[in-house]
């Protein structure tokens, strides 16, 4: 049987989802939300 509980106390997350997660959330470029907040607000300032 799976000792979960131990199994979990030997988990090491992989180099490589951290390099991941670094890349994205560092990562400058608009997505749709802001570019849809964008135009909106230029459609509110005419």
């Amino acid at each position: 049987m799976i000792d979960f509980e131990e199994e979990l106390k030997k988990f090491k997350p992989s180099l490589e989802i951290g390099d991941t997660e670094n890349a994205i959330l560092s990562d400058d470029d608009k997505d749709m939300v802001d570019l849809m907040v964008e135009l909106m607000a230029e459609y509110r300032d005419r």
